[in-house]
């Protein structure tokens, strides 16, 4: 392996992942809350998916919208955790240069998914809210899947440049990755070669894709405010709020940690390295692991469903 690190190379078969540099000797206690939300994320999620399977009433736009959210958390969690609790555990720290442009594009792509997820479920908000006896005719069973299409294609479209334009360049300065995953900006400035292009398109998708999806999100509660204000009575009120309370949570624990790492990243240059990968590793792990909790705990016929 020494030898891969100290001389020339181009497109190397393996890169070596370091985990969290600088944190090597706490590996070990680091990965048991990382296992333990882990585990969450994927007993909660699957259990969102058994529920609404299980449970006819629940098969209604909010309920598949919650559905496609727990199977990208599901694939967002599981391209990344298992690899990286091998290199806490067993110090298993090659990966694949294929293997590790996969991971980088099934990141980046349900990343951007989830975030287009969280736009539908607004919408759905939106429409059960202000215009609710038109609910079923507007969000009818096909135009639901038809989101869900678009949004998986928006996510996979949008990535596709970052491999394109990764794979054919040569890496002949080191294969050592400092973080604990295939991060795109992690990867790319291995390589010895002009990447300001995919430096400039990373950041337009951070901004255009998460900054138009919450532009589209905060309209969408505007309108829900204003609806919920008008209503007669104050419990009416509460109750109608109370349903946007569990989206407005997982929405939270989604973009603040998600556009705090894609920031500090690339303009935090006084934070220590170790601070970034961890910020990068826990984004990836927090959302799939509250938003079941989230939804289990306020979403009445889940709750019901899972005290059943």
């Amino acid at each position: 392996m020494s030898d891969s690190n100290t001389t020339d190379f181009t497109n190397p078969s393996t890169f070596i992942l370091l985990g969290i540099p600088g944190l090597e000797a706490a590996h070990v206690w680091i990965s048991i809350p990382f296992c333990t939300m882990y585990v969450i994320a994927i007993l909660g999620n699957f259990s969102i998916l058994f529920i609404v399977k299980m449970e006819q009433s629940l098969h209604e736009p909010m309920y598949y919208f919650l559905c496609m959210l727990a199977v990208t958390d599901l694939v967002l969690s599981t391209s990344t955790v298992p690899k990286i609790l091998r290199i806490f555990w067993f110090n298993s720290r090659e990966i694949d240069f294929h293997a590790c442009l996969t991971q980088m594009y099934f990141i980046h792509c349900f990343v951007v998914t989830e975030s287009g997820i969280f736009v539908a479920m607004a919408f759905d908000r939106y429409v059960a809210i202000c215009e609710p006896l038109r609910h079923s005719t507007i969000l009818s069973n096909p135009l639901v899947a038809k989101i869900g299409l678009g949004v998986a294609l928006r996510g996979g479209m949008l990535v596709v440049p970052f491999i394109l334009v990764a794979r054919p360049w040569p890496y002949c300065r080191t294969n050592i990755i400092p973080h604990s995953y295939c991060e795109h900006m992690a990867v790319v400035k291995l390589a010895c070669t002009e990447i300001h292009v995919s430096n400039y398109y990373s950041l337009s998708v951070v901004f255009c894709v998460f900054g138009l999806d919450m532009i589209f999100i905060a309209l969408s509660y505007t309108q829900i405010l204003k609806a919920i204000v008008r209503l007669p009575t104050k419990d009416a009120r509460l109750k109608t709020s109370g349903t946007c309370g569990s989206h407005l949570c997982a929405i939270l624990a989604f973009y603040i940690p998600c556009l705090f790492s894609a920031l500090t990243y690339r303009f935090g240059k006084n934070m220590a390295l170790h601070f970034h990968v961890l910020t990068a590793s826990i984004y990836l792990l927090v959302p799939p692991m509250l938003n079941p909790i989230i939804y289990g705990v306020r979403t009445k016929q889940i709750r019901d469903r899972l005290i059943r």
